[in-house]
């Protein structure tokens, strides 16, 4: 009988926890969606807010490297699909993967703050998405693209990041009561 019950448990955090990433994953399918909606034009193409960076940053700093990892890639190849075509889903992989690797190292070196962390992230996105683009085009003429594109990761990545400190501190007593339930 009890360890029917401690099955129960264990079924429900597993409930629970697989609820949990689908919301977050469905968020940031919205703040993708969203960001589409949002013309920004300065005459270099790929500059975006990366609001669904915002999730990135709140798992990586709540959940952990592996629950945003898991988030991260399951977005990446949803919005890829419904959103996008080959070549976004390529560039975003590229850019997803690079930013996400480069943020946890630089978290782990405990230089940075959370805002710094995402300035890492949102300047390396775009390295990766260049260098991705230049592997597909074949042609090095897009690393001119590339001072723009660093100074646009700079301030959204500063943007996201100052948000994701305030959505954190907003959301700990929520996130407090998850951690216990794991």
């Amino acid at each position: 009988m009890q360890g029917e019950s401690m099955e129960e448990g264990s079924e429900m955090k597993m409930a629970k926890k697989t609820a949990l990433y689908g919301m977050l994953i469905a968020l940031a399918m919205i703040l993708s969606f969203v960001e589409t909606l949002i013309p920004i034009s300065l005459g270099v193409p790929g500059i975006k807010l990366g609001l669904a960076n915002l999730v990135t940053i709140v798992c990586l700093y709540t959940m952990g490297p592996a629950g945003a990892f898991a988030v991260l890639i399951v977005r990446i190849f949803l919005v890829g699909i419904t959103f996008g075509n080959l070549f976004s889903l390529i560039y975003s992989l590229a850019g997803g993967m690079l930013s996400f690797f480069c943020m946890i190292l630089a978290k782990r070196t405990g230089l940075l703050g959370m805002t710094g962390v995402s300035i890492i992230g949102g300047v390396t996105h775009n390295i990766g998405q260049i260098l991705a683009a230049v592997f597909v085009v074949r042609t090095i003429g897009l690393f001119w693209y590339l001072p723009v594109l660093m100074l646009a990761g700079m301030v959204t990545g500063a943007l996201i990041g100052v948000l994701a400190s305030l959505i954190i501190s907003r959301l700990k007593p929520v996130i407090t009561e998850i951690k216990e339930d794991r």
